[in-house]
């Protein structure tokens, strides 16, 4: 059975819902991945103490192959639907984010850089084949990001004090981003009442199994 297209869609913007099918599956595509670390001297030792910053998006990396000499076509008419993704949309101020699909990899990114190299041509000079180096910068929203340390990391138990007109199912929302939690709160507090809060009091926000 032949491997399905690759397609490349933008999710927001003018042409959010278009899909670009690529003529030619890629023969690879490269996945990096990186963290961000921070060496700092400190006198009188050896070595630098190297403390943890942040994680970086993933970059993914490809070439595609475009090919219309038998109809003796502008490759650019094929090429464009890829290049212009790196245009400002009008309707969002600046260029889309999209989606590439092939096969499992489904890879939420914005286009940060497409190399066009043309190597056959007509006659006239028309190009009708040409290679495209494309990478893509993974795009993931705060919250997703956030979403995804919940799930994943061992985070501490965090404590907070209460503030006037502060209500369970506030810090809830605001601690997990889902208000119906509040119970695992007054659960981990002994509260029998969630109506009445004590100002000052120190409440314990456990981690979510």
């Amino acid at each position: 059975m032949a491997l399905e297209k690759a397609s490349i869609k933008p999710i927001n913007g003018s042409r959010s819902g278009e899909t670009i099918q690529v003529l030619f599956n890629p023969t690879e595509y490269s996945l990096e991945t990186s963290n961000q670390f921070q060496r700092i001297a400190v006198p009188g030792t050896s070595t630098p103490v190297t403390q943890f910053v942040s994680g970086n998006t993933q970059t993914l990396t490809m070439d595609l192959f475009f090919d219309s000499y038998e109809k003796r076509q502008d490759v650019r008419y094929y090429t464009k639907k890829i290049t212009s993704l790196l245009d400002i949309d009008p309707a969002l101020h600046a260029p889309p984010i999209c989606e590439f699909h092939w096969a499992s990899l489904n890879f939420k990114a914005t286009i940060e850089q497409v190399t066009q190299k043309f190597t056959l041509f007509l006659d006239s000079g028309i190009p009708v084949r040409a290679t495209l180096s494309v990478t893509f910068q993974e795009y993931r929203t705060l919250t997703e990001q956030l979403q995804a340390i919940r799930k994943e990391s061992s985070d501490r138990t965090k404590r907070i004090t209460v503030k006037q007109s502060d209500r369970l199912w506030q810090i809830a929302h605001k601690e997990y981003e889902d208000s119906s939690l509040w119970r695992s709160i007054a659960n981990a507090n002994q509260i029998s009442n969630p109506r009445i809060l004590a100002i000052g009091t120190e409440l314990v926000i456990p981690i979510l199994k």
